[in-house]
């Protein structure tokens, strides 16, 4: 079984992430269940300039057709909360749909490169409030910016051990050694696979054992063949996850990664599995 921790669904900053094309990768690569962030609550592009306001939507709207979404096919699609921290908070409206929907909902979605806020800002607050409250997860893109850095992520895990956090991508486009290192000393920190290296995925569990990192993609960032190539036409990084892993790990080390730390962290039942 594989349950991808990070896929996403939306058009904005020149994506345009269909949720047919979600569907299909599922089906074509074998994948059974995904967590599913919008991207169109993103704040800013990635030059720093703030996205226009009238192609911005509010975190409600956002999370309103993402619900939408994963009410259709709730077997195989969970909702993780794309939250924007520097122009919103949570409101009545937005704690009721959580509140309404908690089923199908596994955690909030932090973007600091699209957002620039930082997870230990203070305006992170009344978010972590809401998973306490809910007990939800914590997930947050990491690397790109000085609010994206992971160290950031891992003072809020410090701070909040009641809350499980995610380092996704563990500080994209660096040989991920901070987040490596970060990554062993909390035990409400962990690391999703999501443009790491293989090596680095090897790393980790060598140092800590298979119970801190989840896979996760990014899917369909690259098209609907995210899972099979990348965006220059080669073989995609998570071919050799879906591949040379298997020869590389135990069975059990294979399946914590794949799915079952996942199924813990996030609180996933996949009826028929």
């Amino acid at each position: 079984m594989i349950i991808d921790t990070h896929v996403h669904i939306g058009r904005m900053l020149g994506f345009n992430m269909r949720e047919v094309d979600v569907l299909y990768s599922m089906e074509q690569y074998n994948i059974d269940f995904s967590l599913v962030s919008n991207i169109e609550c993103a704040e800013f592009n990635k030059n720093g300039k703030k996205v226009p306001r009238i192609l911005q939507k509010s975190q409600n709207r956002v999370l309103r057709n993402t619900l939408d979404f994963a009410r259709k096919y709730p077997d195989k699609i969970g909702v993780l909360v794309w939250v924007k921290l520097f122009s919103e908070k949570p409101d009545e409206e937005f704690e009721n749909l959580i509140k309404n929907n908690r089923e199908i909902i596994y955690g909030l979605k932090f973007h600091p490169y699209h957002s620039l806020v930082a997870p230990d800002d203070e305006r992170a607050e009344p978010y972590y409030e809401i998973a306490k409250k809910y007990n939800l997860a914590v997930v947050s893109h990491t690397g790109g910016c000085e609010q994206a850095r992971s160290i950031h992520l891992y003072n809020a895990a410090l701070k909040h051990p009641e809350i499980n956090f995610v380092m996704v991508h563990m500080d994209l486009n660096t040989d991920n050694r901070e987040a490596l290192d970060l990554l062993g000393k909390l035990p409400n920190l962990y690391g999703d696979t999501s443009w790491v290296s293989l090596k680095t995925t090897l790393e980790a569990v060598k140092r800590y054992g298979s119970a801190k990192t989840l896979f996760g993609s990014d899917n369909p960032i690259d098209g609907k063949d995210t899972y099979q190539y990348n965006k220059w036409g080669e073989r995609s990084l998570y071919q050799e996850y879906f591949n040379e892993f298997k020869t590389l790990v135990s069975e059990e080390d294979y399946d914590n990664i794949m799915y079952k730390n996942a199924e813990k962290i996030f609180g996933i039942h996949i009826s028929g599995k």
